[in-house]
């Protein structure tokens, strides 16, 4: 048995992860999915101020209080780019191994939104400002997103429509902030929307991409829909099962 925690990406809580939770749980693992402050069952919680720090301290708390170890921590897109690493270079001790869905982990210094082109950046900056209050950005149009996406389950545009929240702006702006601590523990990729080729070209090039080719990645390709727990459960569910 391995202990996992599983913490989402953009606009989603812990729900987003049902399928696979059962699935690691049927093969006998310990599964935590966690909301993130703000999001989620915790959507009522969000607040201007809700940033990086606040969805780190969620995760070391929850490994904190629930008496975690050897963890396999596994972030979705936003939450393995800034939040995983995070999180294991301050508890180290605590984690196995590091799983990144469809994302790496940042330089320390850059944030979440610096991760996009320039155009997008202003964009998002735009809709923060003009629909989300000032510190929120809504969640996207997922039948836009969904287009042309084969095996999708029914319901799962409808489920994503309901339950994803808006994200608040500052964990996207706060800067990660990260030692050379959590570059020691064991690292698995699973690339979704983009292969190893392109992340290997990218590196030398991308400085984002910097730590997504350093020596001693694993690599699994799960070509898809940038969100792989909703589309191919099952296959994300057996690859977390073989990392631990």
């Amino acid at each position: 048995m391995s202990t996992y925690v599983l913490l989402p990406g953009f606009w989603l809580g812990a729900w987003a992860w049902r399928s696979v939770a059962a699935d690691l749980r049927s093969r006998g693992h310990d599964v935590h999915p966690l909301s993130l402050t703000g999001m989620g069952e915790r959507a009522h919680l969000a607040r201007p101020d809700t940033d990086l720090e606040t969805h780190v301290t969620d995760v070391l708390n929850l490994i904190r209080y629930e008496d975690l170890h050897d963890v396999v921590l596994v972030g979705h897109s936003y939450a393995g780019a800034v939040v995983v690493p995070s999180v294991a270079d301050r508890m180290p001790e605590r984690i196995a191994r590091l799983v990144f869905i469809d994302s790496g982990p940042l330089p320390d210094g850059m944030s979440h939104a610096q991760f996009v082109p320039p155009e997008q950046q202003a964009r998002n900056a735009e809709l923060v400002r003009t629909v989300g209050d000032g510190w929120r950005l809504s969640p996207p149009s997922w039948p836009q997103l969904a287009a042309g996406v084969p095996g999708l389950p029914g319901g799962t545009l409808e489920r994503l429509a309901q339950l994803s929240v808006p994200q608040p702006w500052a964990t996207a702006t706060t800067p990660v902030r990260l030692t050379e601590a959590w570059e020691k523990l064991p690292r698995l990729h699973v690339l979704c929307s983009f292969g190893a080729e392109q992340v290997r070209a990218k590196a030398g090039t991308v400085p984002a991409f910097r730590h997504m080719a350093a020596e001693g990645w694993a690599y699994r390709e799960l070509l898809g829909w940038h969100w792989p727990m909703f589309d191919r459960p099952g296959e994300l569910a057996a690859i977390l099962h073989e990392a631990a």
